[in-house]
């Protein structure tokens, strides 16, 4: 597959976040690398990415895996032979229970997709971005609200969402010599299957520990958060973004 418009890397990419964000850069000319770990989902994304009339190439990938993300960035390579945007957005959650009742192989498990696959995926980036011509890139990684803020019972998600944070502001500092540009977007209930339990039942869990239905906003305008970062040019940086659902408690004391 060969292609002159720019080239995007999703992770995590075949539902919610990522495939609004997948969407988004399609329709702004973006050609799409697909990964995460369901085939059949990422066919799917591939597909409407293609009924746009876009290029998509979809590669299953398990980013906790440092052999998956060697093998994803060696297709890329090999078939692209460049990589203008790499959305870091591949992650997992752990059952909410009390911190010291998580499960050490869980917290594993949680380090290893958010923080070490982050990591990785952005080594393997920046190994492309600074050799190519033009040189340069931009990197985007998903940090949540959860970068800022925990809910309760919630350590691991937490803890390698705040650690995202640190990597962010690193890899921003490290990569500037490579024309490398490395923003955060911070996302806050967006409608996805991932937070449908947040309209459903009682709703999820607050600071006092009772329960309340949440609002939420649509998944595309995180697309397009993301579709304007990574426009911007190669001199100009968003470090930090926060897209969130307006009335949802995050900015309030509880």
């Amino acid at each position: 597959m060969t292609t002159a418009a720019k080239i995007a890397l999703v992770t995590g990419a075949g539902t919610g976040v990522g495939r609004a964000v997948a969407l988004a850069l399609a329709k702004a000319g973006y050609s799409l690398v697909l990964a995460g770990r369901r085939k059949e989902m990422l066919d799917k994304v591939a597909g409407e990415i293609n009924a746009i009339g876009a290029q998509a190439l979809a590669v299953p990938t398990d980013v906790s895996k440092r052999e998956s993300i060697q093998a994803l960035f060696a297709t890329i390579k090999s078939t692209f032979g460049r990589l203008d945007v790499l959305f870091n957005n591949a992650g997992i959650g752990a059952p909410a229970v009390p911190l010291e009742d998580l499960p050490f192989e869980t917290w594993q498990n949680v380090v290893a997709t958010n923080l070490t696959g982050i990591f990785l995926c952005t080594q393997e980036a920046i190994k492309i971005m600074k050799d190519q011509n033009p040189r340069g890139g931009r990197i985007i990684n998903n940090g949540s609200i959860s970068a800022h803020t925990p809910r309760p019972f919630s350590v691991a998600y937490t803890s390698t969402k705040h650690a995202i944070t640190g990597l962010t502001k690193s890899t921003s500092l490290d990569t500037r010599a490579y024309n490398i540009c490395c923003g955060q977007i911070d996302i806050g209930n967006a409608a996805t299957p991932l937070t449908d339990r947040m309209v459903q039942g009682e709703g999820v869990l607050q600071s006092d520990l009772t329960k309340k239905i949440e609002p939420r906003m649509d998944a595309d305008h995180v697309g397009n958060a993301v579709v304007y970062m990574a426009g911007l040019p190669l001199d100009t940086n968003v470090l930090f973004m926060t897209v969130m659902a307006n009335t949802m408690p995050f900015v309030a004391r509880g």
